[in-house]
């Protein structure tokens, strides 16, 4: 892709679930993230990038700094929101992306586009209201010691900007996560299950582990 095109443009993600993924995918060699840009996904609305849970701050601490990143576009909730998702919508929808990363919520969110989930805006990002399960879900991860300390807003990139990129990669470990696996691949593609829209793309891939995949029918493929 490098060789080819000269850079790569890439969507990050962020949480619990990437922390392995992101180790192994920072010490790999033959990577020249000279070359490569980098998106944000989302981040909260409100929270300074000093605090433990900010994306930002993970970017910068588990992909950015290890890797020596210079092209990166990070979403800024705590200054202007508005502004920010202008600015690097813009630049987002500048040139096609080749490869987005990405999990699944507990509830089935994809980034922090909780259910139900807006499959029909082609605005790149949106703040968005964060529902109670995905808000507790930060809690349990240890992001925050409370509900109440959880911002209830975010911005997040949309559902239809995560489709365009030409390939999607969805990294989802953990048995928390196995019921939201099931309704997403086994259920209907609907917006009360945002995850299930990852089915109509011709280009995607989701790497369960033993536990996340335990609800799963025999015969599933985790290829969409």
């Amino acid at each position: 892709m490098i060789r080819d095109q000269g850079i790569a443009r890439i969507i990050a993600a962020t949480g619990v679930s990437q922390f392995e993924f992101l180790d192994a995918l920072t010490s790999e060699p033959e990577i020249d993230w000279g070359r490569v840009e980098v998106f944000h996904l989302d981040e909260y609305v409100g929270l300074p990038i000093t605090h433990p849970a900010s994306f930002r701050k993970y970017l910068f601490e588990r992909l950015i700094h290890k890797t020596g990143i210079t092209r990166y576009h990070l979403l800024d909730g705590d200054g202007d929101a508005q502004s920010s998702i202008r600015q690097i919508g813009n630049k987002l929808q500048s040139k096609p992306v080749d490869i987005a990363f990405a999990g699944i919520g507990e509830n089935g969110h994809l980034a922090f586009n909780d259910p139900p989930a807006d499959f029909e805006t082609e605005e790149p990002y949106l703040i968005v209201d964060l529902d109670d399960a995905c808000r507790q879900q930060q809690v349990n991860e240890g992001w925050f010691s409370k509900l109440t300390d959880v911002p209830k807003k975010a911005i997040s990139m949309s559902v239809r900007e995560i489709l365009r990129a030409k390939e999607i990669i969805v990294v989802v470990p953990d048995t928390r996560k196995a019921h939201a696996v099931k309704c997403c691949l086994e259920g209907e593609v609907s917006p009360m299950v945002p995850a299930s829209i990852l089915r109509n793309h011709p280009n995607a891939t989701i790497y369960l582990d033993p536990d996340s995949a335990a609800l799963l029918s025999p015969g599933v493929s985790t290829r969409a």
